[in-house]
């Protein structure tokens, strides 16, 4: 792959990286890790909030009793070292105590990871389908579907010896869009539970969002369940997170969550426009039959 080529798909992932848009607004020297937009990345974030202040008590208590032993004990002070090599108790506590942490973080993180995988109760079904390079998606029971693909400023861009600069291609609201835009984005409604069901149709894809709180694989011949339920309105992207060809850093995911009637309304309008396309199809077939 030729060096401008890397840059051009370096630069977009660093976007991504360092977007707002892309990680649920991190905040500019953050350090910890964004609590997402969904009821799963609010379960991971509470996870991981536990496990660190445990290790962070841990790292206080070990390192202070070092620091005590160091300076209470040292040999300028005429410390005489114990001689002794076994001590039971000593021991069981530095068993006990461990295990009795493990427990602790393992009982939310198995309840965690048990409502991560139920997708029982959703309000709607929405199919995702990987492609070379681009995603499918496809409302069940909607009959609404559309294909999503980088976005025309991004594409024109990322050719070689274009001359345009990645840095110029900003959407609506001022933001960086190289190589994290689409043509149609997907359109959720907030406060729903949605599953989700992926699959691909020539290699394995993975759809991914870090504001979701999840990844999931696309693989073909095999479809793969998720789920969401977005609380946050807004736009959250993200990309194909599995090496998949040539044009694997071009087919980024862009969702767009909105209100429930906001997102009624715009289902109403693509249940239109595809029965209007419907009818011009079938008024230019029955012309043609007539010629």
């Amino acid at each position: 792959m030729k060096a401008g080529h890397m840059l051009r798909i370096g630069l977009g992932l660093a976007a991504l990286a360092g977007s707002g848009a892309a990680l649920a607004n991190p905040e500019r020297w953050q350090l910890n890790m964004s609590p997402g937009v969904t009821t799963i990345a609010q379960n991971a974030y509470n996870a991981h909030m536990l496990a660190l202040w445990i290790c962070v008590v841990i790292g206080l208590i070990v390192f202070g009793a070092m620091a005590y032993a160091m300076f209470r004990f040292r040999k300028s002070k005429g410390a005489v070292p114990a001689k002794w090599s076994h001590n039971t108790t000593a021991e069981v506590i530095w068993t006990v105590i461990p295990v009795l942490l493990l427990v602790v973080m393992a009982l939310p993180a198995t309840r965690y990871l048990i409502q991560m995988y139920d997708t029982s109760d959703a309000e709607m079904t929405v199919k995702i389908t990987g492609y070379q390079w681009m995603w499918r998606y496809e409302y069940l029971g909607e009959d609404v579907g559309f294909t999503s693909r980088l976005d025309r400023d991004s594409e024109a861009t990322r050719m070689l010896r274009s001359g345009l600069d990645p840095r110029a291609v900003v959407d609506n609201e001022g933001f960086n869009s190289y190589l994290l835009n689409v043509d149609n984005p997907l359109v959720l409604p907030t406060d729903t539970k949605i599953r989700f069901v992926i699959t691909a149709d020539d290699v394995i894809h993975a759809w991914w969002v870090p504001a979701l709180g999840w990844k999931q694989d696309a693989i073909p011949g095999i479809v793969n369940e998720a789920w969401t339920e977005i609380k946050v309105p807004g736009t959250y992207r993200g990309q194909c997170a599995e090496l998949c060809g040539k044009d694997h850093g071009f087919m980024p995911i862009v969702v767009r969550a909105v209100p429930k009637a906001e997102f009624e309304s715009w289902l109403a309008a693509q249940k239109g426009d595809a029965g209007e396309a419907a009818r011009t199809v079938a008024v230019a077939a029955s012309a043609a039959d007539e010629g």
